[in-house]
């Protein structure tokens, strides 16, 4: 839809501005034609984006009470009666600090971006910039806060093998650990792709 509706503009910016103030037979303007010709594809990609949001946001709320757990939870515990953690000098635990962080914040901007498409009116007009840009916000930071939960689950899991495995070893299984959300990110590469290429074509017919 986001497509038809740039051509549309497109066709209308390289026309007299008073061909698209003609009437056809039927006393309808191209506007109107327009508009009546796409009520189908518009129902067509307002279902297709609930059904995204509803099952997107349903991760992304999984990963915002995963990532609110893990920023509450200091790995080593703290030192006596200080507010100082044991592992604060290890890279380590400025890693799973600094990612439980951005997980979490990722999470919560995806979930929220989500919603707003959940609560839109699915409009024509709301198809040429509003919703493409919505879903591209909410994709960018549901993948962001996948690899930086993943980023924090390694970091935070490696405290309790460093004394015991190489780290070569330990790296070995995370990166195998992380192949399903790599997987999943290069499956959806190419809708994301085209989503961003197509958010940003229409420049070109201006």
């Amino acid at each position: 839809m986001q497509w038809e509706d740039t051509w549309y503009k497109y066709v209308k910016a390289s026309v007299p501005r008073d061909f698209f103030l003609n009437r056809n037979d039927q006393n309808k303007t191209p506007k109107e034609v327009f508009r009546e010709s796409h009520e189908e594809l518009v129902k067509q990609a307002g279902k297709w984006l609930a059904d995204t949001s509803n099952s997107c946001s349903v991760v992304a709320t999984l990963v915002t009470t995963v990532a609110f757990a893990t920023t509450a939870t200091v790995p080593g515990g703290m030192k006596g009666d200080s507010a100082i953690p044991n592992l604060y000098s290890h890279p380590g635990f400025k890693v799973f600090t600094i990612s439980s962080l951005v997980a979490l914040s990722c999470s919560i901007t995806s979930v929220v971006a989500f919603l707003s498409i959940l609560t839109s009116r699915y409009d024509q007009k709301d198809f040429r910039r509003d919703l493409p840009k919505k879903l591209l916000v909410a994709l960018t930071t549901l993948f962001m806060s996948l690899a930086a939960m993943m980023l924090c689950f390694c970091a935070g899991h490696c405290f309790l093998v460093m004394n015991e495995w190489k780290h070569t070893a330990y790296l070995v299984i995370y990166a195998i650990v992380c192949l399903p959300i790599a997987s999943f990110t290069i499956r959806q590469f190419p809708f994301y792709y085209d989503l961003i290429n197509q958010s940003f074509k229409r420049a070109a017919f201006k």
